[in-house]
């Protein structure tokens, strides 16, 4: 079965909420117009009624036929009034009540009513009223024809209108759907027209204020963060594999060099241990590849704790000493004596702060190298300092990015394959916290941002 379009179904509910809102107001309309047709016609009756009694009390037994007859005569004889004493005997009685034969009636208080006699509809108002002692039950009527034929007129108009006003209604209603998403056609054929091979097209935004513009505006953000993160994992797979292709050459041509010719079991040694070396960095690459992928994914998971970061602190301080000792650099460490606990992967914690080490020990060329733990606040706070060749303004910027070197002229023993510094980044921020580095020509300052818990 084919979807119904939004265009029909805009057009379908626009046609009911019109319909029921005639329809209410037809009933609405016709209600208030019978009510207050017969509001009018009550009101008359009543004056009809309270100027007869007037009459009736000023006469006597004996003068009732002949006033109400006189007044009846001063009306054109039009009334349609009679007079009834207890027993149901008429004093008087108007020609036309006589002619459509209405019985006499009384009434413990003033009562309306609505008959129907020869034909013809009436209101009657029946009450009683007191005459030289006497109860007289008076009964005044109004023809209801006239009233009855404009009600039915216009209920004709509104059975015969409403039909033809909807027809516009739903007429008009699919044009106007029809106007108010052509916008969403063209935005709509705009991102069809967009393909994975040239992302940078953005679809028409109207500047109309509405949710049309934002729902475009939107649009082009979501396009412009697709964009970001295909140029991403373009540039990762780029750069992946060109880290991945060096140290296989270099694997392969050693292979092919140690077996041109027959050589002595010293020389195999030798072209062993410079495969094997290649091949632990090479591991080492394909690992940091595999954490950075299932960040990305949100597969890689840490196991969050309740840990002392002072703990891991002096774990990796006495790691970190030999390092700073192998190239002759100056090692410090400011530890406080009190735990400082924070929630986290301690596994993960411990290699973000010996990537920021080793970051510091390998472009440190002399001087020295220092850890510094402390609490600020609700953070906890860890700085590794370095006198080192530092960071220039321009790569400040992207030194967190994956694969990015500061210095393209360090070699691949030194610079390693600038992975290091976004995985820390990440566990950083997989910890709720960050990482900020300042730098300058006497070296850098990596400052790393963790949230304590009580």
């Amino acid at each position: 079965m084919k979807p119904i379009s939004i265009r029909t179904r805009l057009t379908v509910w626009y046609f009911l909420i019109v319909a029921s809102a005639l329809v209410a107001f037809a009933l609405f309309a016709l209600g208030v117009m019978r009510q207050s047709i017969y509001t009018s016609v009550d009101e008359q009756l009543e004056d009809r009624a309270v100027a007869l009694q007037l009459l009736v009390e000023r006469s006597s037994n004996e003068e009732i036929a002949d006033a109400v007859r006189e007044h009846s005569a001063l009306q054109s004889g039009s009334e349609l009034l009679q007079v009834s004493d207890t027993n149901g005997k008429f004093l008087y009685r108007s020609p036309i009540m006589e002619r459509l034969g209405v019985p006499a009636s009384r009434a413990d208080h003033k009562r309306f009513e609505n008959a129907e006699y020869n034909d013809l509809p009436l209101r009657i108002m029946t009450t009683t009223i007191t005459a030289d002692g006497r109860l007289l039950g008076v009964q005044v009527a109004e023809p209801m024809d006239d009233y009855l034929e404009a009600l039915e007129r216009f209920r004709t108009a509104m059975f015969i209108g409403i039909p033809v006003l909807l027809v516009f209604a739903a007429g008009g209603g699919y044009w106007i759907s029809t106007r108010a998403l052509r916008p969403v056609d063209e935005i709509t054929r705009a991102a069809q027209a967009i393909n994975p091979q040239d992302l940078s097209q953005r679809v028409t935004v109207p500047h109309t204020g509405d949710e049309l513009q934002r729902m475009a505006e939107t649009l082009n953000q979501m396009l412009r963060r697709i964009e970001s993160a295909v140029a991403r994992i373009t540039q990762f797979t780029a750069d992946a594999s060109h880290e991945l292709r060096t140290p296989v050459a270099l694997i392969r041509t050693r292979a092919e060099v140690t077996l041109a010719r027959p050589r002595n079991a010293d020389q195999y040694r030798e072209a062993l241990k410079e495969v094997l070396a290649e091949s632990e960095r090479t591991t080492a690459l394909i690992e940091n590849l595999m954490t950075l992928a299932r960040a990305d994914t949100g597969s890689e998971t840490l196991n969050f704790d309740r840990t002392n970061i002072r703990e891991i602190a002096t774990e990796v301080c006495t790691q970190a000493q030999p390092l700073a000792e192998a190239k002759r650099l100056q090692w410090s460490a400011t530890i406080p004596d009190t735990a400082i606990w924070v929630r986290g992967d301690a596994n993960a914690l411990r290699r973000l702060l010996l990537i920021l080490i080793d970051n510091a020990v390998k472009y440190t060329p002399a001087g020295s190298v220092s850890l510094a733990l402390q609490r600020n606040g609700t953070h906890a706070e860890i700085r590794v300092r370095d006198t080192g060749i530092g960071i220039s303004e321009s790569d400040l910027p992207h030194i967190f990015e994956r694969f990015y070197r500061a210095d393209k002229a360090r070699s691949r023993e030194l610079g390693g394959a600038g992975l290091g510094l976004s995985i820390g980044r990440w566990i950083a921020s997989a910890h709720g916290g960050e990482i900020k580095v300042e730098s300058s020509a006497d070296g850098s300052v990596f400052l790393v941002v963790l949230p304590i818990v009580s």
